[in-house]
């Protein structure tokens, strides 16, 4: 039995007034004999569900029942869908409102249902980080959170990669996004929006201005078209590099989803011993030349020449480093500058 079908159900009736046991089975995916088990079940956790005959005919609730989702504040009605994510809801500072909500949600369901959301959130946890890094420090974040809230403009002092590397901008914030455990400001400068990270915002100010979104800006939507131009100018070149069975089998633990997918689509087999060869994507030389040597002995480069070459410097200087000839000897000084 599914517990959210069952609430799908009850704010169908709630919200179109009577409905046929066949009209309710094509809503919610099921078949009609399923849809007369939940209406059944429906009534007997005391909802007050009555059936009317003929052509015209269907089940309804009593006038005047409706779900009890009440009480609520209007903080606490602004964090309905963080309702089952406590951690980014503490970042934004609405962690108490979160509670408070999730247990008057609890409050209104029918025993039934409330005694599987229970269940249910018992055994679900959401730690968005990813491994191996800590929790960026975002101290900006609830003033932007305000600022996009209130459409409000705000002053920021801006961190980015290239010079000059300090920017000071006025910013129109349209929405927030959690990728990853880091979250990005998506805002408009000078009209157009852009992604902002959260994390190299310096200084930020809420200032006087008010502004309005635009109408057809849709933030998922904005967000899935800036992956795939990040994607696009991520990787300016190619490679051509050689696996073990073994380097296959660790290549998505040490390169990033699309490499892997890039490898595995132009893999082909060399030679007797299991090795294969493909195609990768790749950012730059220096960074390649990373990525790759985490593989260690499990791979060979084989063009361009350029990252051949920076993968044979940097085993030579690593080489150099490990051929120490006793434990007590000086360290040898490294170059001053490696390939990678």
């Amino acid at each position: 039995m599914s517990a959210d079908r069952l609430l799908s159900m009850l704010l169908l009736l709630q919200t179109r007034g009577r409905m046929s046991a066949r009209r309710l089975a094509e809503e919610l995916g099921v078949s009609v004999r399923t849809a007369y088990r939940d209406l059944e079940r429906l009534q007997a956790t005391g909802v007050p569900l009555y059936a009317e005959q003929g052509r015209t005919g269907g089940y309804q609730l009593l006038d005047g029942y409706r779900t009890r989702l009440t009480g609520l504040s209007e903080r606490e009605a602004r964090v309905l869908f963080l309702a089952g994510l406590p951690l980014p809801a503490a970042e934004l500072g609405w962690a108490d409102e979160v509670a408070a909500t999730r247990l008057k949600l609890l409050a209104a369901l029918p025993e039934v249902l409330r005694e599987e959301a229970t269940r249910t959130d018992a055994v679900f946890h959401l730690d968005a980080p990813g491994w191996y890094r800590e929790a960026e420090a975002t101290p900006y974040l609830r003033l932007l959170v305000d600022a996009v809230l209130g459409r409000r403009a705000v002053d920021v002092r801006y961190r980015r990669w290239r010079a000059p590397q300090e920017v000071r901008r006025r910013l129109h914030p349209y929405g927030l996004v959690l990728k990853s455990g880091t979250w990005y400001l998506v805002a408009a400068a000078g009209g157009r929006p852009a992604t902002y990270r959260i994390t190299q915002v310096l200084d930020a100010a809420l200032s006087d201005e008010r502004f309005e979104r635009p109408a057809d800006f849709v933030l998922g939507a904005y967000w899935s078209r800036y992956l795939d131009d990040f994607r696009s100018r991520r990787y300016t070149g190619t490679a051509t590099i050689r696996l073990s069975p073994r380097g296959r089998e660790r290549l998505a633990d040490n390169v990033p989803p699309e490499v892997v997918r890039a490898f595995e689509d132009t893999a082909t087999a060399v030679g007797d011993d299991g090795w294969s060869e493909a195609v990768i994507p790749t950012e730059s030389t220096e960074h390649a030349c990373g990525e790759l040597l985490r593989l260690g002995v499990d791979v060979e480069v084989m063009a361009p020449e350029e990252l051949r070459g920076a993968m044979t410097e940097t085993v030579r200087a690593l080489t150099g480093r490990y051929d120490t000839p006793a434990a007590d000897a000086p360290p040898r000084p490294m170059p001053s500058s490696s390939p990678c």
